[in-house]
């Protein structure tokens, strides 16, 4: 048992010592240049809202908040317009494009990471990373002159067996018909879902292929040790440690999506018309929207422009931020299971 003569020397005993931390200079350095260039990050995103903002104001304050969020129309020169329409169609192109790449990004990730030999693993790893860097308009090119053409009976099947179901309907389309009308089926929103998707498939891949990398090595190890089969260590090994690279990378890719201009632009038929029908021709987009406008905008167009623009970089952002409090709660194997 410690004793103390006074009631100083208790005071200094229970008082919790203070640690000083002295940075070296490349310590210093690095610490200045990182909160630096995070610094600027914010500083340009603020500056883009903010430039917007400010070019948005004349459009909005015309027609009012409500009506531009909910016109269909797209006419700034007869004051009618909003961004009901593209908006939607924006989120359902992009819907479309993460069911068909999820999975797949999915699977490539896992039998690059677990299943792959070393030799196999090197040229997928360097393949996808070449698909990645590929532009968009040579992906919305495939679409436009492959793609398309190939896919218009894949979506005549869909809509004469699942037509019932009002995704899958497609107005003026007869299932008796024994030569059906491919126009019905091509510029659609499943179309530039699919060439969408193709596009962001390498970029999840890539971060999933990086999260499931580093699951740790002991518990892989551990896990066949106590006789769990391949596929159980993947799900209770690897999964769980890459949950936030799933997260991430599934966020990165839509957010990709929802910015995607030039492939959809070149695929879609724009219609200024709210369309939950994905295989029916005519879809529309904020971005492409946007591209086709520009060239023959007047300042007031201009301004309602810029206001769509705001929609969509509002969007983004609220899904990044989403991305961001997810990521965080669920932190790469807090809930892995050996």
């Amino acid at each position: 048992m410690t004793t103390y003569d006074t009631a100083t020397d208790f005071d200094e005993a229970v008082t919790p010592r203070r640690v000083t931390t002295v940075y070296s200079r490349t310590d210093r350095a690095f610490r200045t240049t990182s909160r630096g260039a995070g610094s600027f990050v914010l500083l340009v995103m603020i500056l883009v809202g903010g430039f917007l903002t400010v070019n948005a104001v004349q459009a909005i304050s015309s027609v009012g908040l409500v009506k531009f969020v909910t016109t269909q129309e797209w006419s700034p020169e007869t004051n009618n317009f909003g961004i009901a329409a593209v908006l939607i169609g924006t989120v359902l192109i992009a819907l479309v494009a993460l069911i068909v790449a999820v999975p797949l990004a999915i699977g490539s990730a896992l039998f690059i990471t677990e299943i792959a030999p070393p030799a196999l693993k090197k040229v997928m790893t360097t393949v996808i990373d070449l698909m990645a860097a590929v532009p968009s308009v040579v992906y919305g090119l495939w679409g436009l002159a492959f793609l398309q053409s190939h896919i218009v009976g894949f979506s005549y099947w869909i809509s004469t067996y699942l037509g019932w179901i009002p995704l899958f309907h497609v107005d003026g389309a007869d299932p008796n018909n024994a030569l059906p009308n491919p126009a019905l089926y091509t510029s659609s929103t499943f179309i530039a879902g699919l060439v969408v998707g193709m596009m962001i498939i390498p970029i999840q891949t890539s971060m999933m292929v990086e999260a499931f990398s580093r699951a740790p090595q002991g518990e892989r190890e551990g896990a066949f040790a106590l006789g769990a089969t391949r596929w159980g260590v993947i799900r209770r090994v690897v999964l769980p440690f890459g949950k936030g690279g799933i997260i991430g990378g599934v966020m990165l890719g839509l957010g990709r999506a929802l910015g995607e201009t030039i492939a959809i632009y070149l695929i879609i038929s724009p219609l200024f018309k709210i369309n939950f029908h994905l295989l029916q021709n005519g879809a529309n987009a904020v971005a492409p929207m946007i591209a086709l406008r520009y060239g023959e905008a007047n300042s007031f167009a201009m301004s309602a422009l810029m206001a769509a623009g705001l929609a969509l970089f509002l969007l983004t952002m609220a899904i990044n931020f989403t991305a961001s409090t997810i990521i965080a709660r669920s932190r790469s194997g807090a809930d892995s299971e050996a």
